[in-house]
Protein backbone atom coordinates (compact mmCIF):
# COMPACT_ATOMS: atom_id res chain seq x y z
CA UNK A 1 0.00 0.00 0.00
CA UNK A 2 1.32 3.46 -0.89
CA UNK A 3 1.88 5.74 2.07
CA UNK A 4 1.77 9.45 1.34
CA UNK A 5 5.00 11.23 2.22
CA UNK A 6 5.27 13.24 5.40
CA UNK A 7 6.72 16.74 5.37
CA UNK A 8 9.88 17.33 7.41
CA UNK A 9 11.04 20.62 5.88
CA UNK A 10 10.29 24.03 7.29
CA UNK A 11 9.44 27.17 5.33
CA UNK A 12 10.85 30.62 6.03
CA UNK A 13 10.28 33.93 4.33
CA UNK A 14 9.19 35.81 2.37
CA UNK A 15 12.82 36.46 1.46
CA UNK A 16 13.93 40.03 0.77
CA UNK A 17 17.06 42.09 0.38
CA UNK A 18 20.39 40.88 -0.88
CA UNK A 19 22.86 42.33 -3.36
CA UNK A 20 20.28 42.71 -6.14
CA UNK A 21 17.06 43.06 -4.19
CA UNK A 22 15.02 40.62 -6.28
CA UNK A 23 14.85 36.83 -6.77
CA UNK A 24 17.17 35.35 -9.36
CA UNK A 25 15.42 34.63 -12.71
CA UNK A 26 12.17 36.18 -11.54
CA UNK A 27 9.38 36.63 -14.07
CA UNK A 28 9.81 39.27 -16.73
CA UNK A 29 6.05 39.86 -16.64
CA UNK A 30 4.46 42.57 -14.54
CA UNK A 31 2.66 39.95 -12.48
CA UNK A 32 0.89 42.53 -10.34
CA UNK A 33 -1.01 43.70 -13.41
CA UNK A 34 -2.53 40.19 -13.58
CA UNK A 35 -3.55 40.30 -9.91
CA UNK A 36 -0.64 38.09 -8.85
CA UNK A 37 1.84 38.22 -6.00
CA UNK A 38 5.49 37.17 -6.27
CA UNK A 39 7.16 35.89 -3.10
CA UNK A 40 10.30 33.88 -2.48
CA UNK A 41 10.72 31.40 0.37
CA UNK A 42 13.41 29.14 1.77
CA UNK A 43 12.73 25.44 2.30
CA UNK A 44 15.00 23.72 4.82
CA UNK A 45 15.20 20.25 6.31
CA UNK A 46 16.54 16.75 5.80
CA UNK A 47 16.13 14.97 2.46
CA UNK A 48 16.32 11.26 1.71
CA UNK A 49 18.74 9.97 -0.89
CA UNK A 50 17.55 6.97 -2.88
CA UNK A 51 19.23 4.04 -4.61
CA UNK A 52 18.09 1.67 -7.30
CA UNK A 53 17.02 -1.84 -6.32
CA UNK A 54 18.34 -4.75 -8.38
CA UNK A 55 19.29 -2.60 -11.37
CA UNK A 56 15.62 -1.88 -12.03
CA UNK A 57 16.53 1.24 -14.04
CA UNK A 58 17.72 -1.02 -16.83
CA UNK A 59 14.10 -2.09 -17.41
CA UNK A 60 12.55 -0.49 -20.47
CA UNK A 61 9.02 -0.70 -19.02
CA UNK A 62 9.71 1.98 -16.39
CA UNK A 63 8.57 -0.13 -13.47
CA UNK A 64 11.57 0.86 -11.39
CA UNK A 65 12.15 0.36 -7.71
CA UNK A 66 14.05 2.51 -5.25
CA UNK A 67 14.84 2.51 -1.56
CA UNK A 68 16.20 5.05 0.90
CA UNK A 69 20.01 5.00 1.03
CA UNK A 70 20.68 7.83 3.48
CA UNK A 71 19.82 11.44 4.12
CA UNK A 72 21.40 14.87 3.96
CA UNK A 73 20.55 18.31 5.27
CA UNK A 74 19.44 20.82 2.64
CA UNK A 75 18.26 24.38 2.28
CA UNK A 76 16.88 25.73 -0.98
CA UNK A 77 14.58 28.40 -2.37
CA UNK A 78 11.30 28.57 -4.24
CA UNK A 79 9.62 31.51 -5.95
CA UNK A 80 5.84 31.50 -5.63
CA UNK A 81 3.47 33.25 -8.04
CA UNK A 82 -0.08 33.19 -6.71
CA UNK A 83 -3.35 35.06 -7.29
CA UNK A 84 -3.80 37.77 -4.69
CA UNK A 85 -7.56 37.22 -4.64
CA UNK A 86 -8.37 33.71 -3.33
CA UNK A 87 -11.50 33.70 -5.49
CA UNK A 88 -9.32 33.96 -8.61
CA UNK A 89 -7.37 30.78 -7.76
CA UNK A 90 -8.39 27.68 -9.73
CA UNK A 91 -6.97 25.24 -7.18
CA UNK A 92 -4.03 24.01 -9.30
CA UNK A 93 -0.38 24.59 -8.42
CA UNK A 94 2.28 24.01 -11.08
CA UNK A 95 5.52 23.01 -9.34
CA UNK A 96 8.55 23.35 -11.62
CA UNK A 97 11.76 21.39 -11.37
CA UNK A 98 14.04 24.27 -12.37
CA UNK A 99 16.42 23.41 -15.22
CA UNK A 100 20.13 23.86 -14.44
CA UNK A 101 21.79 22.73 -17.68
CA UNK A 102 23.04 26.28 -18.33
CA UNK A 103 24.69 26.38 -14.90
CA UNK A 104 21.93 28.40 -13.26
CA UNK A 105 18.18 28.16 -12.67
CA UNK A 106 15.98 28.32 -15.77
CA UNK A 107 12.19 28.21 -15.64
CA UNK A 108 9.27 29.91 -17.34
CA UNK A 109 7.19 32.35 -15.32
CA UNK A 110 5.79 34.27 -18.28
CA UNK A 111 2.86 32.01 -19.26
CA UNK A 112 -0.34 33.93 -19.96
CA UNK A 113 -2.36 30.77 -19.38
CA UNK A 114 -1.08 30.56 -15.82
CA UNK A 115 -1.47 34.27 -15.14
CA UNK A 116 -4.88 34.77 -16.76
CA UNK A 117 -6.54 31.54 -15.67
CA UNK A 118 -5.87 31.49 -11.93
CA UNK A 119 -3.11 28.93 -11.52
CA UNK A 120 -0.35 29.23 -8.92
CA UNK A 121 3.25 28.64 -10.00
CA UNK A 122 6.05 27.49 -7.71
CA UNK A 123 9.59 27.49 -9.14
CA UNK A 124 11.89 25.27 -7.08
CA UNK A 125 15.68 25.14 -7.07
CA UNK A 126 15.93 21.36 -6.89
CA UNK A 127 19.53 20.54 -7.80
CA UNK A 128 23.03 21.28 -6.57
CA UNK A 129 24.06 23.25 -9.68
CA UNK A 130 21.24 25.74 -9.16
CA UNK A 131 23.02 26.86 -5.98
CA UNK A 132 26.71 26.17 -6.75
CA UNK A 133 26.79 26.84 -10.49
CA UNK A 134 29.11 25.27 -13.04
CA UNK A 135 32.73 26.03 -13.92
CA UNK A 136 34.31 27.92 -15.55
CA UNK A 137 31.68 30.62 -14.84
CA UNK A 138 29.93 29.82 -11.59
CA UNK A 139 26.57 31.56 -11.78
CA UNK A 140 24.56 29.63 -9.22
CA UNK A 141 22.46 31.37 -6.59
CA UNK A 142 25.19 31.47 -3.95
CA UNK A 143 27.60 33.24 -6.29
CA UNK A 144 25.00 35.53 -7.85
CA UNK A 145 23.82 36.92 -4.51
CA UNK A 146 25.76 35.58 -1.50
CA UNK A 147 23.92 37.92 0.85
CA UNK A 148 20.55 36.49 -0.15
CA UNK A 149 21.47 32.90 -1.03
CA UNK A 150 24.78 32.16 0.69
CA UNK A 151 23.18 29.84 3.26
CA UNK A 152 21.60 27.54 0.63
CA UNK A 153 22.90 23.99 0.10
CA UNK A 154 21.94 20.82 -1.74
CA UNK A 155 24.96 18.53 -1.22
CA UNK A 156 24.08 16.00 -3.92
CA UNK A 157 21.51 15.50 -6.65
CA UNK A 158 20.76 12.15 -5.03
CA UNK A 159 18.66 14.24 -2.62
CA UNK A 160 16.85 16.16 -5.37
CA UNK A 161 13.93 13.75 -5.58
CA UNK A 162 13.05 14.15 -1.92
CA UNK A 163 13.67 17.91 -2.05
CA UNK A 164 11.01 17.98 -4.76
CA UNK A 165 8.67 15.82 -2.68
CA UNK A 166 8.99 18.08 0.32
CA UNK A 167 8.33 21.16 -1.77
CA UNK A 168 5.18 19.51 -3.17
CA UNK A 169 3.97 18.89 0.37
CA UNK A 170 4.91 22.40 1.52
CA UNK A 171 2.61 23.96 -1.12
CA UNK A 172 -0.02 21.22 -1.30
CA UNK A 173 -3.47 20.69 0.12
CA UNK A 174 -2.19 19.12 3.36
CA UNK A 175 0.60 21.62 4.06
CA UNK A 176 1.13 22.41 7.71
CA UNK A 177 3.82 25.05 8.06
CA UNK A 178 3.84 28.00 10.41
CA UNK A 179 4.60 30.13 7.35
CA UNK A 180 2.34 29.35 4.41
CA UNK A 181 3.90 30.00 0.99
CA UNK A 182 0.43 29.74 -0.56
CA UNK A 183 -1.00 32.49 1.69
CA UNK A 184 -4.03 30.42 2.67
CA UNK A 185 -5.13 29.51 -0.87
CA UNK A 186 -7.34 26.42 -1.16
CA UNK A 187 -4.90 24.18 -3.02
CA UNK A 188 -6.57 21.11 -4.49
CA UNK A 189 -3.83 19.65 -6.67
CA UNK A 190 -0.09 19.97 -7.36
CA UNK A 191 1.23 19.20 -10.85
CA UNK A 192 4.94 18.63 -11.50
CA UNK A 193 6.51 20.36 -14.50
CA UNK A 194 9.97 19.74 -15.92
CA UNK A 195 11.60 20.55 -19.25
CA UNK A 196 14.60 18.95 -20.95
CA UNK A 197 17.01 17.62 -18.28
CA UNK A 198 14.38 18.33 -15.65
CA UNK A 199 11.90 16.22 -17.63
CA UNK A 200 14.41 13.38 -17.47
CA UNK A 201 14.59 13.72 -13.71
CA UNK A 202 10.80 13.81 -13.45
CA UNK A 203 10.64 10.63 -15.54
CA UNK A 204 12.75 8.95 -12.89
CA UNK A 205 10.54 10.46 -10.20
CA UNK A 206 7.46 8.99 -11.90
CA UNK A 207 9.01 5.56 -12.34
CA UNK A 208 10.76 5.12 -8.99
CA UNK A 209 9.74 7.75 -6.43
CA UNK A 210 6.06 8.62 -6.94
CA UNK A 211 5.01 5.04 -6.00
CA UNK A 212 6.74 5.62 -2.63
CA UNK A 213 5.44 9.13 -1.95
CA UNK A 214 2.17 9.70 -3.81
CA UNK A 215 3.14 13.36 -3.49
CA UNK A 216 2.08 14.71 -6.92
CA UNK A 217 -1.29 14.74 -8.63
CA UNK A 218 -0.02 14.91 -12.20
CA UNK A 219 3.11 15.36 -14.32
CA UNK A 220 4.01 17.44 -17.37
CA UNK A 221 7.21 16.44 -19.17
CA UNK A 222 8.21 19.01 -21.78
CA UNK A 223 10.86 18.54 -24.50
CA UNK A 224 11.62 15.12 -22.98
CA UNK A 225 14.27 12.91 -24.57
CA UNK A 226 12.73 9.61 -23.50
CA UNK A 227 15.06 8.52 -20.73
CA UNK A 228 15.12 9.00 -17.00
CA UNK A 229 18.27 10.11 -15.22
CA UNK A 230 20.09 7.83 -12.75
CA UNK A 231 18.70 7.69 -9.23
CA UNK A 232 22.24 7.83 -7.86
CA UNK A 233 24.87 10.22 -9.21
CA UNK A 234 26.92 11.08 -6.12
CA UNK A 235 29.03 14.16 -6.77
CA UNK A 236 28.66 14.00 -10.56
CA UNK A 237 27.02 16.94 -12.33
CA UNK A 238 26.51 17.35 -16.06
CA UNK A 239 28.39 20.31 -17.54
CA UNK A 240 27.23 20.96 -21.08
CA UNK A 241 29.99 23.56 -21.49
CA UNK A 242 32.93 21.25 -20.85
CA UNK A 243 31.73 17.66 -21.31
CA UNK A 244 32.41 15.93 -24.63
CA UNK A 245 29.58 16.87 -26.97
CA UNK A 246 30.89 15.25 -30.12
CA UNK A 247 28.18 12.56 -30.27
CA UNK A 248 25.19 13.95 -28.37
CA UNK A 249 22.69 11.90 -30.38
CA UNK A 250 23.86 8.71 -28.67
CA UNK A 251 23.23 10.16 -25.22
CA UNK A 252 19.86 11.68 -26.08
CA UNK A 253 18.10 8.63 -27.51
CA UNK A 254 15.08 7.35 -25.60
CA UNK A 255 15.56 4.19 -23.57
CA UNK A 256 12.56 3.73 -21.27
CA UNK A 257 8.81 4.17 -20.93
CA UNK A 258 7.09 6.03 -18.12
CA UNK A 259 5.14 3.67 -15.93
CA UNK A 260 1.41 3.42 -16.51
CA UNK A 261 0.05 2.11 -13.22
CA UNK A 262 -0.05 5.25 -11.07
CA UNK A 263 -3.60 6.31 -11.90
CA UNK A 264 -2.67 9.99 -12.32
CA UNK A 265 -2.38 12.09 -15.50
CA UNK A 266 0.98 12.23 -17.27
CA UNK A 267 1.42 14.59 -20.23
CA UNK A 268 4.46 14.58 -22.54
CA UNK A 269 4.77 17.43 -25.07
CA UNK A 270 7.71 17.31 -27.47
CA UNK A 271 9.26 19.21 -30.30
CA UNK A 272 10.40 17.44 -33.44
CA UNK A 273 13.85 16.90 -31.91
CA UNK A 274 12.66 14.97 -28.85
CA UNK A 275 10.10 13.11 -30.98
CA UNK A 276 13.07 11.68 -32.89
CA UNK A 277 14.68 10.62 -29.60
CA UNK A 278 11.41 9.13 -28.31
CA UNK A 279 10.50 7.26 -31.50
CA UNK A 280 11.63 3.91 -30.07
CA UNK A 281 9.79 4.43 -26.77
CA UNK A 282 6.54 5.99 -27.96
CA UNK A 283 3.58 5.12 -25.75
CA UNK A 284 -0.07 4.87 -26.64
CA UNK A 285 -2.43 7.52 -25.35
CA UNK A 286 -4.68 6.31 -22.56
CA UNK A 287 -7.00 7.57 -19.84
CA UNK A 288 -3.91 8.63 -17.86
CA UNK A 289 -1.37 9.43 -20.60
CA UNK A 290 -1.06 11.96 -23.41
CA UNK A 291 1.84 12.30 -25.84
CA UNK A 292 2.04 15.30 -28.21
CA UNK A 293 4.59 15.86 -30.98
CA UNK A 294 4.90 19.14 -32.86
CA UNK A 295 6.06 19.46 -36.47
CA UNK A 296 8.75 21.96 -37.42
CA UNK A 297 9.82 22.77 -33.86
CA UNK A 298 13.03 22.17 -31.96
CA UNK A 299 14.39 22.19 -28.42
CA UNK A 300 15.35 25.88 -28.62
CA UNK A 301 13.80 28.69 -30.64
CA UNK A 302 14.60 32.27 -31.59
CA UNK A 303 11.74 33.55 -29.44
CA UNK A 304 12.88 31.66 -26.34
CA UNK A 305 16.40 33.01 -26.77
CA UNK A 306 15.06 36.57 -26.83
CA UNK A 307 13.37 35.99 -23.45
CA UNK A 308 16.50 34.37 -22.03
CA UNK A 309 18.70 37.22 -23.16
CA UNK A 310 16.36 39.74 -21.54
CA UNK A 311 16.65 37.82 -18.27
CA UNK A 312 20.43 37.54 -18.64
CA UNK A 313 20.69 41.29 -19.20
CA UNK A 314 18.55 42.13 -16.17
CA UNK A 315 20.28 39.63 -13.86
CA UNK A 316 23.76 40.24 -15.31
CA UNK A 317 24.29 36.64 -16.31
CA UNK A 318 26.74 35.50 -18.96
CA UNK A 319 24.96 33.31 -21.48
CA UNK A 320 25.22 32.07 -25.00
CA UNK A 321 24.82 34.71 -27.70
CA UNK A 322 21.82 34.43 -30.01
CA UNK A 323 22.88 31.97 -32.73
CA UNK A 324 22.06 32.76 -36.34
CA UNK A 325 19.40 30.76 -38.13
CA UNK A 326 18.08 28.69 -35.25
CA UNK A 327 14.55 27.29 -35.23
CA UNK A 328 11.80 29.91 -35.41
CA UNK A 329 8.71 28.09 -34.08
CA UNK A 330 8.48 28.32 -30.27
CA UNK A 331 6.91 25.65 -28.08
CA UNK A 332 5.59 28.00 -25.40
CA UNK A 333 2.04 28.28 -26.73
CA UNK A 334 1.76 24.49 -26.78
CA UNK A 335 2.74 24.45 -23.12
CA UNK A 336 -0.08 26.88 -22.40
CA UNK A 337 -2.53 24.51 -24.09
CA UNK A 338 -1.15 21.66 -21.97
CA UNK A 339 -1.66 23.66 -18.75
CA UNK A 340 -5.27 24.25 -19.79
CA UNK A 341 -5.86 20.57 -20.53
CA UNK A 342 -4.06 19.28 -17.43
CA UNK A 343 -6.19 21.45 -15.17
CA UNK A 344 -9.45 20.25 -16.80
CA UNK A 345 -8.21 16.67 -16.72
CA UNK A 346 -7.71 16.82 -12.96
CA UNK A 347 -10.51 19.19 -11.99
CA UNK A 348 -13.30 17.94 -14.27
CA UNK A 349 -12.07 14.62 -15.69
CA UNK A 350 -12.12 16.06 -19.23
CA UNK A 351 -9.50 14.13 -21.18
CA UNK A 352 -7.21 16.14 -23.48
CA UNK A 353 -7.60 15.50 -27.21
CA UNK A 354 -5.40 12.84 -28.80
CA UNK A 355 -3.21 14.47 -31.45
CA UNK A 356 -1.63 12.91 -34.57
CA UNK A 357 1.98 11.83 -34.25
CA UNK A 358 4.79 12.78 -36.61
CA UNK A 359 5.31 10.44 -39.53
CA UNK A 360 8.52 8.38 -39.49
CA UNK A 361 10.09 5.92 -41.90
CA UNK A 362 10.67 2.36 -40.79
CA UNK A 363 14.29 3.39 -40.09
CA UNK A 364 13.16 6.08 -37.65
CA UNK A 365 13.71 9.06 -39.97
CA UNK A 366 11.25 11.97 -39.99
CA UNK A 367 9.17 12.10 -43.17
CA UNK A 368 9.33 15.60 -44.67
CA UNK A 369 7.21 17.43 -47.24
CA UNK A 370 8.40 19.33 -50.31
CA UNK A 371 9.42 22.25 -48.07
CA UNK A 372 11.51 20.10 -45.72
CA UNK A 373 8.94 20.38 -42.93
CA UNK A 374 7.96 17.32 -40.92
CA UNK A 375 4.77 15.56 -42.01
CA UNK A 376 1.80 15.07 -39.63
CA UNK A 377 2.06 15.76 -35.90
CA UNK A 378 0.64 18.91 -34.33
CA UNK A 379 0.54 21.64 -36.98
CA UNK A 380 1.11 25.06 -35.50
CA UNK A 381 0.27 27.75 -38.07
CA UNK A 382 3.98 28.52 -38.68
CA UNK A 383 4.40 24.94 -39.91
CA UNK A 384 1.10 24.76 -41.77
CA UNK A 385 1.57 28.11 -43.58
CA UNK A 386 5.36 28.40 -43.58
CA UNK A 387 7.58 31.33 -44.45
CA UNK A 388 10.65 29.17 -43.87
CA UNK A 389 11.81 25.61 -43.45
CA UNK A 390 11.87 25.19 -39.69
CA UNK A 391 13.02 21.82 -38.39
CA UNK A 392 15.15 19.94 -35.90
CA UNK A 393 17.84 19.40 -38.55
CA UNK A 394 20.99 20.99 -37.07
CA UNK A 395 23.20 23.43 -38.94
CA UNK A 396 26.41 22.17 -37.41
CA UNK A 397 28.01 19.65 -35.09
CA UNK A 398 27.76 19.29 -31.34
CA UNK A 399 25.12 19.54 -28.68
CA UNK A 400 24.24 23.22 -29.11
CA UNK A 401 23.67 22.89 -32.85
CA UNK A 402 21.50 19.85 -32.19
CA UNK A 403 19.33 21.72 -29.68
CA UNK A 404 19.04 24.80 -31.90
CA UNK A 405 17.69 23.11 -35.04
CA UNK A 406 17.44 25.38 -38.05
CA UNK A 407 15.41 27.97 -39.96
CA UNK A 408 15.89 28.60 -43.68
CA UNK A 409 13.66 31.46 -44.91
CA UNK A 410 11.97 30.98 -48.27
CA UNK A 411 13.02 33.15 -51.17
CA UNK A 412 10.74 35.96 -52.32
CA UNK A 413 10.03 34.01 -55.49
CA UNK A 414 8.92 30.97 -53.54
CA UNK A 415 6.66 33.04 -51.30
CA UNK A 416 5.00 34.63 -54.30
CA UNK A 417 4.42 31.22 -55.89
CA UNK A 418 2.91 29.86 -52.67
CA UNK A 419 0.80 32.80 -51.50
CA UNK A 420 0.73 35.45 -54.26
CA UNK A 421 0.93 38.34 -51.81
CA UNK A 422 1.08 39.27 -48.14
CA UNK A 423 -2.65 39.73 -47.62
CA UNK A 424 -3.46 36.35 -49.15
CA UNK A 425 -0.85 34.76 -46.90
CA UNK A 426 -2.14 36.44 -43.74
CA UNK A 427 -5.71 35.40 -44.51
CA UNK A 428 -4.65 31.77 -44.91
CA UNK A 429 -2.41 32.01 -41.83
CA UNK A 430 -5.30 33.24 -39.70
CA UNK A 431 -7.38 30.27 -40.87
CA UNK A 432 -4.54 27.91 -39.90
CA UNK A 433 -4.27 29.54 -36.46
CA UNK A 434 -8.01 29.26 -35.88
CA UNK A 435 -7.88 25.61 -36.95
CA UNK A 436 -5.17 25.05 -34.32
CA UNK A 437 -7.52 26.56 -31.74
CA UNK A 438 -10.25 24.15 -32.88
CA UNK A 439 -7.77 21.29 -32.54
CA UNK A 440 -7.18 22.56 -28.98
CA UNK A 441 -3.43 22.99 -29.36
CA UNK A 442 -3.63 26.80 -29.24
CA UNK A 443 -5.55 29.05 -26.88
CA UNK A 444 -7.78 31.70 -28.50
CA UNK A 445 -5.75 34.58 -27.00
CA UNK A 446 -2.70 33.51 -29.02
CA UNK A 447 -4.15 33.93 -32.52
CA UNK A 448 -3.67 37.68 -32.94
CA UNK A 449 -0.12 37.60 -31.61
CA UNK A 450 0.80 34.89 -34.11
CA UNK A 451 -0.77 36.87 -36.95
CA UNK A 452 1.19 39.96 -35.90
CA UNK A 453 4.42 37.95 -35.84
CA UNK A 454 3.69 36.47 -39.26
CA UNK A 455 2.96 39.95 -40.60
CA UNK A 456 6.31 41.21 -39.28
CA UNK A 457 8.16 38.21 -40.74
CA UNK A 458 6.81 38.64 -44.26
CA UNK A 459 9.92 39.72 -46.18
CA UNK A 460 8.53 41.38 -49.29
Amino acid sequence: MTIKAKATASVSGPVAGGKHGWPFAASLQDVKSFGFEEAEYFLEGTACCYRDIDNSQSQRDGYWRAEVAGEVAFKTRMIVYRPKDPKAFNGTVILTWNNVTAGYDLFGAESLELLECGFALVCLTTQKVGINGLPPVNQGLAGWDPDRYGSLSIPTDDASYDVFTQAAIAVGADRNNAIDPMAGLNVKRVVALGASQSAGRLATYINAIQPLTNALDGFILAIYFGRGTPIEVGDVVVNINTNDASAPQDRLMGSNLVRDDLGIPIFVVNSELEAISCFGVRQDDSDTFRYWESAGTCHVSQQVQVIRQAMQARDQIKGRAQPEGINGIPMGLLYDAVFFHMHRWLASNVLPPIQPKLEFTSEGEVVRDEHGIAVAGIRLPQAELPLATNSAVPKGEGIFALLDGSCYPFSNEKLQSLYQDKQSFLSQFETAALNAVMQQVLRPRDVQGLIDEADANWPL
